[in-house]
């Protein structure tokens, strides 16, 4: 198989088997349909009976659905990031995002505006928790992995905190594995709508394409190289959208970004995040054999531009790719937001996201 064909799981098996077929002599099924036994009075009594006996002698179980379920449980746990990027790959391309169990409605949100696009299929899922690897698995099969060691607390993380610094820190390490694996791969934080497809606009060859995060208005035709440093001595450029290539660039600014990391850790007094790391990664790197390319502002614009700044979109009406909900913080806040810009789809869209309304 090459590294980038679509790898297939492992099927149900359908209903009705026959010997003549593969499947059926596998799983040794009589020479004549299933059905036709099950609905027999000895297969009806025989399945009654197993029924009670599992009943009886596994009380703990629940019922043989939750056996089942645990059997499913078992297979997602030991799913890998190897064969979850081959089965979501397309064009050796994964649009990748990670999610933590509390965050849930924001993923279907984001899911619901990917499948718009049609891009759906390419989604692979990095749950941060177990309850998400099987939440999203059991609704929409292959698209969600763990990669361990798992964080400990379930909690939606307020920004600042140390969880979300665990939390985010994750991200470059989840990023360099797969383009180690060889994959292209675009990431989002999920408190973003897709209003368009993104892809197009990843113009030319470059190691690594991000956006600005500032709320400064930049000119239509401005340039695309990494901006000049701030007041703080380095760039604004925005964590949460980024798009790599497998190549010794990208790669270079993922090891980069997992030391600053590592030299700048969470204290009560910095309060950090994992974007500052990521901006002295690119600033560090800028010009040693990394071809870095800004994404234009009028199709991918920061929170702080988009949801404040009114004259801007109605200028740059049509626009708009990508809209962040960044510039609050807040769980509510970002729901309240999105409801207010007719950008909370779940409510009455739930049945176009592959997970189904939750």
């Amino acid at each position: 198989m090459s590294l980038h064909q679509r790898q297939q799981l492992p099927a149900a098996a359908p209903a009705e088997l026959h010997l003549s077929s593969p499947r059926a002599a596998f799983y040794g099924a009589p020479n004549r349909p299933l059905s036709s036994f099950l609905l027999g009075r000895v297969g009806l009594l025989a399945v009654i009976s197993l029924l009670v006996l599992l009943g009886v002698f596994l009380p703990g179980s629940g019922s043989i659905f939750t056996l089942f379920s645990s059997s499913s449980h078992s297979q997602w746990k030991e799913y890998t990031l190897a064969r979850a990027a081959a089965f979501a790959a397309r064009n050796g391309t994964i649009v990748v995002c990670a999610v933590s169990h509390p965050y849930l409605p924001f993923l279907n949100n984001w899911l619901i505006s990917v499948a718009r696009q049609k891009r759906q299929d390419q989604v692979l899922v990095i749950a941060e928790d177990y309850a998400t690897l099987y939440e999203v698995n059991s609704r929409w099969p292959g698209h969600a992995v763990l990669i361990p060691p798992v964080p400990d607390s379930q909690t939606a993380h307020k920004f600042g905190s140390e969880g979300f610094f665990i939390f985010t820190s994750r991200r470059p390490r989840h990023l360099l594995h797969i383009l180690e694996l060889g994959y292209s791969v675009m990431y989002n934080d999920v408190d973003m709508v897709w209003l368009a497809d993104p892809l197009p606009y990843l113009e030319g060859n470059h190691d690594i394409y991000f956006t600005d995060d500032m709320a400064a208005v930049k000119p239509l035709n401005h340039p695309h190289d990494l901006p000049p440093p701030g007041k703080k001595g380095r760039t604004y450029i925005c964590s949460c959208m980024i798009f790599l290539r497998p190549t010794k660039g990208a790669k270079k600014v993922m090891k980069s970004w997992i030391e600053e990391l590592e030299n700048q850790p969470w204290s009560k007094k910095t309060k950090s995040n994992d974007q500052p790391a990521f901006n002295w990664a690119l600033n560090k790197t800028a010009g040693q054999q990394v071809d870095m390319y800004l994404l234009p502002q009028a199709a991918f614009p920061t929170g702080g531009l988009y949801f404040k700044n009114k004259s801007w979109v109605k200028e740059t009406k049509d626009m708009q790719v990508i809209i962040h909900n960044n510039y609050i913080t807040g769980f509510d806040k970002k729901i309240k937001r999105f409801k207010d810009y007719g950008l909370w789809l779940v409510d009455d869209h739930g049945h176009e996201s592959p997970l189904g309304k939750m």
